[in-house]
């Protein structure tokens, strides 16, 4: 059984969660061309190695947040909230803001 670290509701089995991908930065929509939309949306470095995903506690706090994980042996050494790089907005636009998935926020 795979633990997945939840940043507000602690380790939990994997199947609480949804993997949604390799965290990366989503192109300009006003400057980006067909190549870079295809790129974005189809392509992925896969590494061997330390990766930074992004996840989703589905059956849990429904909040998403950024993993650290070892794509060979599946150990997680990290989890946190995402922030504002995962956005493509420089840190201090968002400061302060809390995110569009802060814990304390209820939709």
């Amino acid at each position: 059984m795979m633990l997945v670290p939840c940043p507000w509701c602690g380790p939990r089995n994997v199947a609480e969660f949804r993997y949604v991908g390799e965290r990366r930065v989503r192109p300009d929509p006003s400057t980006a061309d067909p190549p870079a939309w295809r790129g974005y949306l189809y392509l992925q470095v896969n590494p061997a190695g330390w990766v930074e995903e992004s996840w989703y506690h589905r059956a849990g706090c429904r909040q998403y947040f950024v993993a650290e994980r070892h794509t060979t042996d599946n150990q997680i050494r990290a989890s946190r909230p995402p922030d504002a790089a995962l956005r493509g907005l420089p840190a201090e636009q968002t400061a302060g803001r809390g995110g569009e998935h802060d814990s304390g926020a209820q939709a």
